[in-house]
């Protein structure tokens, strides 16, 4: 799926374009209980409530591609034989009514998941009338297909401490019982995926809201599919990658210059309006180095530790590696922000044998809510 794509299916969780008539789920203990279940219609709730379900749910078609939002593939085999597979597509045609598959599916994930608190485990699938797209893009208003697909979200239950409450008449003080809410999606899928603009059924777009978790036990355990390496895991490895094989070379005027290149290709990548999401091979990676003024001896070793970390056919995206909204140098103990488009405010030195960090302070400098002086 691409951005666009997403974003049709995003625009579906409204009241007034869902087709969402119910939603099914259970809610589960951290030890991994089923503590109750419900199948509930959408028409008994108010319409802020009905609102606030539709939003859970939008939430796991959120966040950057390759980042938040990761595909993951069927082999042709699952989709042929696999009970897990089949689980799905039965949850699927049956709009959800198929119990066994339902229950299947709860199994599946509360096997495969490691929660803190306790959870809810909360379905809803939808079927979309596809407008057909003349040539140049708008829609004709025709549908050529319905798009029948199902989402699922794993959210936390959080506890709620007794608060004070005001009344207007009588006493008007009085303590609040604590409760519990629905937080927001930590995980979550949509099956199948929106590809081309017409249901998929080799793929789904698996959620996460913390790029930083590996979510390999659950696909594994509940769908017997990869999990690729999380996002900021390979922030890391590729910093590791650049210090080793970089060297001595791997200084700040290296680290600005890729920030700078690595943006500017994010930017143009936007403006061009491209669907699909801009990614990079060790091919393009080493390109912006040789750029950047790193050996050729050097943009080579780095070509080889890429492929051994990542793969030899791995693309990833830019976003992952370089933060390209923010500019942050750190120490032990100092943390210094600079504006993005302001690297060239800063300099590294060594005076007198010691190190330094300069900034150039042409402009008022405040500190702690102070403006000071420098003489």
């Amino acid at each position: 799926m691409n951005e666009r794509e997403i974003s049709e299916i995003k625009r579906r969780f409204k009241t007034d374009r869902s087709n969402i008539s119910h939603i099914r789920g259970c809610c589960v203990s951290s030890e991994g209980e089923i503590l109750s279940e419900f199948d509930q219609s959408l028409a008994f709730l108010t319409e802020d409530e009905t609102a606030h379900i539709l939003s859970i749910l939008k939430k796991t078609l959120s966040g950057y591609l390759g980042k938040n939002l990761i595909e993951i593939e069927f082999s042709t085999k699952q989709v042929l034989e696999s009970e897990e597979h089949k689980t799905l597509m039965d949850i699927r045609d049956s709009s959800m009514k198929d119990d066994g598959a339902v229950h299947s599916l709860y199994e599946r994930i509360i096997s495969s998941i490691d929660m803190e608190s306790n959870y809810i485990i909360l379905l809803a699938s939808d079927k979309y009338d596809v407008p057909s797209h003349s040539v140049d893009g708008e829609k004709s208003g025709e549908s050529n297909e319905v798009f029948n697909y199902f989402v699922c979200a794993v959210c936390p239950i959080k506890a709620t401490k007794t608060q004070l409450g005001f009344y207007v008449s009588g006493n008007p003080f009085r303590s609040v019982s604590g409760d519990s809410i629905v937080g927001g999606a930590e995980v979550g899928f949509m099956f199948p995926a929106f590809d081309d603009r017409s249901a998929n059924i080799y793929k789904m777009m698996f959620f996460t809201k913390n790029a930083g978790e590996d979510h390999s036990a659950l696909l594994d355990g509940a769908f017997k599919c990869a999990f690729p390496m999380p996002a900021d895991v390979q922030k890391q490895t590729f910093g590791n990658i650049l210090e080793q094989t970089a060297d001595d070379g791997c200084d700040l005027h290296l680290v600005k210059t890729l920030h700078s290149q690595i943006s500017e290709m994010i930017e143009v990548h936007k403006e061009s309006k491209a669907e699909e999401p801009l990614m990079l091979d060790k091919k393009q990676f080493a390109e912006v180095l040789e750029s950047s003024g790193i050996g050729a001896e050097q943009v080579t070793a780095f070509e080889d530790r890429f492929e051994s970390d990542f793969g030899e056919k791995t693309q990833i995206s830019p976003r992952n590696v370089f933060d390209t909204k923010s500019f942050k140098l750190k120490t032990p103990d100092v943390v210094i922000k600079v504006n993005p488009k302001r690297t060239d405010l800063v300099k590294t030195r060594v005076i007198d044998g010691e190190r330094y960090i300069l900034i150039s302070a042409e402009e008022n400098v405040e500190v702690n809510g102070v403006n000071i002086n420098i003489k």
